[in-house]
């Protein structure tokens, strides 16, 4: 008997396996192994952090700037995503073609748009986040452009995807009927890839509230800026309260996130 598709499809994830332990032992021989490579005192403070863990700042004015903090944070990702949302559909839908009535147009059309995508979520937050800092300073609306450019990358290239993924007879259906390509649009994909983007623009929500954190430690306010003051000033009691409300926040948003999709589903 010959070997299944199957079989092969086994055997090359097992060549792929070694291949990557082999490159992974092949790093290790690159490292200077000698006693510089570990800090002197990070032993003792990495105890030090272990320690604060279970003794949390929890005064008035700490949590309180912690609250605030934890607006700010949120505050940035709802703009953000609200922004990212709106440039996805802007972009996402002409980067699926649905709309395009020739064929060779379409082509270009999706090309063009998909590189355009590409190149919004080819560079990280972070240096968009620098970028902007750079050009308006330490702006809210740095924090705000920095995640909305990105992740509507990221959403405008998955969303094309989805609306490519409707299948075609309800479609032909309703141009069948008279509906315009706009009307198939309104009536026919959105409503059927809807759920679907809903689902995944919240997951990336979530993502975007950890990218808000990471925004502040540019000098933007918020938490991770926080937690950047409490690192250089070895207040380790605080900075584990700062980071409790970052889980916290997270937390609440993917159980709101896990209702909604269940709604959905439902």
């Amino acid at each position: 008997m010959g070997k299944t598709w199957l079989d092969i499809d086994l055997h090359k994830r097992k060549v792929l396996t070694l291949l990557l332990v082999l490159f992974f032992l092949w790093s290790l021989t690159s490292i200077s192994w000698n006693p510089d490579l570990l800090h002197g005192g990070g032993t003792k403070t990495a105890a030090q952090i272990f320690e604060a863990f279970f003794k949390p700042d929890l005064s008035r004015g700490i949590l309180l700037l912690a609250l605030e903090s934890s607006w700010k944070t949120l505050s940035y990702a709802v703009s953000g995503m609200s922004l990212a949302a709106f440039i996805a559909f802007i972009f996402g839908v002409p980067a699926s073609g649905i709309l395009s009535k020739h064929k060779r147009s379409k082509g270009y059309i999706k090309a063009s748009f998909r590189g355009l995508l590409g190149l919004m979520r080819a560079i990280h937050e972070l240096v968009w986040a620098w970028l902007f800092v750079a050009a308006i300073g330490l702006s809210p609306f740095a924090a705000i452009f920095a995640i909305a450019i990105p992740y509507g990358g990221i959403l405008g290239r998955i969303f094309a995807d989805m609306l490519n993924d409707v299948p075609d007879e309800p479609i032909q259906a309703l141009e069948a009927s008279g509906a315009s390509k706009l009307q198939t649009l309104w009536y026919g994909y959105l409503p059927m890839a809807g759920p679907h983007i809903i689902s995944y623009a919240m997951y990336r929500f979530e993502c975007a509230v950890r990218s808000s954190a990471i925004m502040s430690f540019v000098g933007i306010g918020g938490l991770g800026y926080q937690i950047q003051l409490s690192l250089d000033d070895l207040q380790y009691n605080e900075m584990w309260t700062f980071m409790f409300f970052l889980l916290m926040l997270v937390l609440a948003i993917d159980g709101w996130s896990n209702l909604l999709r269940k709604k959905l589903s439902g």
